[in-house]
């Protein structure tokens, strides 16, 4: 698939990445999945890639990739403290918006006063009730504050060697998200978009209505690129990458055989209450529509080539697991790494010659080393997986054990 009005090729070599969102989980769930990636593909170098395209959680990937963060590095903060770095602690993505909320609050008073007004001022021709819609106006617009993420990032890239300027990167980067009063797509990252701090754009990009408030930067508002896609792949096949491996965290679950493999005590969703239920439609809807982009990119980019890696859909564990528990953020980057070790053994006739087309060789004798460990390949032994006192891995196992009999239905 090579864009329209180009030479069927002209990409070969230019290998680009482009990863969705998913929230912490999908975070740490494309770390472990990158991990794999970089040890069984040789002559591919994560950090000097072509482009790197990046949608919320992605865009703080793809912004730690460029900027010379290894896969290694990312697992390892994942489970361990090193000096002068900042361990991925995924409690940073869920802080309650405390202010928000109290300035919200706030106004409850003044949109009472109005309310009652407008019906003492016209009770022929509007409710009460319809008046008091007035107050939806004082709900928070965001529970978590993502203030918190921009400045760890900040933090982050402002390490000697790294940068929160798109403009002093190697490799061009585009982080996007969605300008909220107009509906349009924005890539920062491009020209006219550069200027903005790499945390900045990550912190918009991220900003998933509802959960995070939109992010203002130069008197616009911004929210989550997931919004207009959820690859936006395109992106680094319009800068001319030949080969981009996507990847993508967001799939909905497939229960129908959980009770029957001994997952689940109960198979269906809704006896795990709106959470559960909201999150499977949105995992729907997001990934219907990867489908259906993924679909055009054989007319629009004839001669290029995209390798798209995600869950399976009966990857009940994925689906359920709390990765603000130390020993789950583990298990996720464990099973990432795993699961796509799998997929590219299972996949390995088809991907082998797409893969060496750009110059790149799957290391299949790799892939057949079924004791292939993360943590080993990332330099860290079975008594380097965390900082754990014995309190804390007892409360951490006994939290386990709560966590699977909640999956089980109680």
């Amino acid at each position: 698939m090579a864009e329209a009005g180009k030479p069927a090729g002209s990409g070969v070599g230019k290998v680009g990445l482009a990863m969705a969102g998913g929230g912490p989980e999908g975070a740490i769930y494309e770390i472990g999945a990158l991990r794999a990636l970089d040890e069984v593909l040789e002559g591919l170098d994560f950090n000097q890639l072509h482009v790197y395209v990046g949608v919320s959680s992605g865009a703080f990937l793809a912004a730690n990739l460029v900027n010379d963060l290894t896969t290694k590095q990312m697992c390892r903060a994942i489970v361990k403290r090193e000096p002068g770095e900042h361990p991925f602690m995924a409690e940073t993505f869920l802080r309650p918006a405390v202010g928000e909320m109290a300035k919200r609050s706030a106004q409850v008073p003044r949109l009472v006063w109005e309310a009652l007004l407008e019906y003492a001022q016209n009770p022929a021709d509007i409710g009460l009730f319809d008046s008091m819609t007035r107050l939806t106006r004082a709900l928070p617009v965001g529970v978590f504050n993502n203030e918190p993420i921009r400045k760890y990032l900040e933090a982050i890239y402002g390490i000697k060697g790294r940068t929160d300027d798109f403009r002093q990167l190697n490799q061009p980067l585009y982080v996007v998200a969605v300008d909220l009063d107009s509906g349009e797509v924005v890539r920062f990252g491009e020209d006219g978009f550069d200027d903005v701090p790499i945390s900045r754009a990550v912190q918009a990009s991220g900003a998933l209505p509802g959960l995070y408030p939109p992010v203002e930067i130069k008197g616009r508002h911004y929210v989550d690129g997931v919004l207009r896609k959820t690859m936006h792949a395109s992106v680094a096949l319009d800068a001319g990458a030949g080969l981009v491996i996507c990847l993508n965290p967001i799939v909905p679950v497939d229960t129908r055989r959980a009770v029957e493999d001994g997952i689940m005590r109960r198979g269906k969703l809704i006896h795990r209450g709106w959470p559960t239920v909201l999150s499977q439609t949105f995992r729907t809807l997001i990934h219907s529509r990867l489908e259906a982009g993924f679909a055009l990119y054989g007319d629009r980019y004839d001669g290029a080539d995209v390798i798209l890696l995600e869950p399976r859909r009966d990857d009940y564990r994925m689906f359920f697991t709390n990765v603000f528990r130390f020993s789950s953020r583990r298990y996720v980057a464990e099973h990432a790494y795993s699961a796509t070790r799998q997929e590219l053994w299972e996949r390995r006739e088809d991907l082998e010659p797409v893969f060496a087309k750009h110059g790149i060789r799957l290391r299949v004798d790799l892939l057949e080393k079924k004791d292939a460990s993360l943590w080993n390949g990332c330099g860290l032994g079975d008594d380097e997986k965390g900082p754990m006192t014995h309190v804390l891995s007892e409360l951490d196992k006994t939290l386990d054990r709560l966590d699977t009999w909640m999956v089980n239905g109680g």
